[in-house]
């Protein structure tokens, strides 16, 4: 009888400012109905309202406060209605988050990739368009020791909600593929990233087993595994960054025709990229450069908040549906067509995958700020990058 009454003085005594303040902070998250229930229960002292942030960094964006209900006594209809709220509360504030980071998307997250190595713009503008790629876009970096190509690698497998990473000589028994002893079935890189990227270093170390799982997971989207009377399919619809090293460790010379005698791998190999980026050791300029930035500052490391915001960001984005308009089709065989006559300054011949490339990284360049359509900046983006993949720096 007690706790009646007092439930009812509770109901019918005004909030004060504050507590009004914190109710009206739900007020646009909820329908009318979901705010009256809300009212009742914060009234009764069932529940109280508090405010979260996202967690991120300033240096990715100004985070979100928003109100969140917290449950004062045991109550199992008041907790599930509690969940409900907060979660409806949380989606319509990440939507807002991320419709506002999209306008400098872009910028933010390119900072995140390597942050501690200095160059490397253009391989870098690429892997970031590559995370927003939802079809298959495979990335090569081949170049000399000591450049950065594995902190690439380790920025993208952190970056990627869905991903592996390991070395293409086998980090462990089951390698690039799989392995299976007796009834266990143990996934290699591959399966382990389907639906993500698979990071793979040195993939010049690959065995040569592990060549028909790399194919396979490439061009068809899973792996197979037969052998003793066991018949095992596994997706690995991936898409692919990887790095490796010329023959003997190191590139020598500058013309085309000799750095062609140092690449590690059949065209057979080579044709399956997209995108494939000569990387060198930096001159004496670059090296300067790459001093002052280690005498200046310290070593950068992604925070969980940012990462975890990156990783919805990323998924939200994959909900978007990109068209690639009539309009920059010729502009597109412009292009390939003027890259075909120099073909001869190339590493590598050109195939159709290029161009199946371009449009794939234009749509993710438009994806990745969220927005619907293709549009001339990201053509324009998208060739400034496979032109720095295919000139050779002389």
């Amino acid at each position: 009888m007690v706790r009646v009454i007092i439930d009812l003085v509770r109901l019918i005594m005004p909030l004060t400012r504050q507590k009004h303040m914190k109710l009206t902070s739900v007020k646009c998250f909820v329908d009318k109905n979901t705010l009256k229930q809300i009212n009742y229960l914060y009234r009764l002292g069932k529940v109280d309202i508090i405010f979260r942030k996202l967690g991120v960094s300033r240096k990715l964006f100004e985070d979100k406060i928003y109100p969140n209900l917290i449950l004062k006594r045991k109550d199992e209809a008041s907790h599930e209605f509690v969940m409900e709220v907060n979660e409806i509360i949380l989606k319509k504030v990440k939507k807002q988050a991320f419709e506002d980071f999209a306008a400098i998307a872009y910028s933010r997250i390119a900072k995140l990739i390597a942050p501690n190595i200095y160059g490397l713009e253009y391989v870098k503008r690429a892997v970031l368009m590559q995370l927003f790629s939802r079809e298959t876009v495979h990335i090569l970096l081949l170049g000399d020791p000591g450049t950065g190509k594995t902190d690439i690698l380790k920025s993208v497998e952190k970056l990627f909600p869905v991903s592996s990473f390991g070395l293409g000589s086998g980090t462990s028994k089951a390698g690039l593929g799989v392995m299976v002893k007796g009834d266990t079935i143990v996934e290699g890189l591959l399966p382990k990233a389907n639906n993500g990227i698979c990071c793979i270093d040195e993939l010049n170390l690959m065995k040569k087993t592990e060549y028909a799982y790399l194919y396979s997971a490439m061009e068809k989207g899973y792996i197979a595994y037969d052998k003793a009377s066991k018949h095992i399919k596994l997706d690995a619809k991936v898409r692919i960054i990887a790095t490796a090293n010329p023959k003997g460790d190191k590139f020598v010379g500058r013309t085309v025709e000799v750095l062609k005698q140092q690449l590690p791998f059949e065209q057979a190999l080579i044709s399956r990229f997209h995108l494939i980026f000569l990387i060198r050791k930096p001159g004496v300029n670059g090296f300067l450069n790459i001093a002052k930035k280690i005498v200046r500052g310290k070593e950068e490391e992604h925070s969980q908040g940012d990462v975890a915001f990156i990783h919805d960001y990323i998924k939200n984005a994959e909900q978007e549906e990109v068209d690639f308009p009539l309009e920059l089709e010729q502009k597109v065989l412009d292009y390939v067509e003027n890259l075909k006559k120099n073909e001869d300054k190339f590493l590598f011949d050109l195939t159709p995958r290029l161009v199946v490339g371009i449009i794939r990284l234009c749509k993710a360049r438009a994806r990745l700020e969220l927005r619907k359509q293709v549009n001339e900046s990201d053509l324009t983006e998208v060739q400034t990058v496979v032109d720095a993949s295919l000139f050779l720096k002389k």
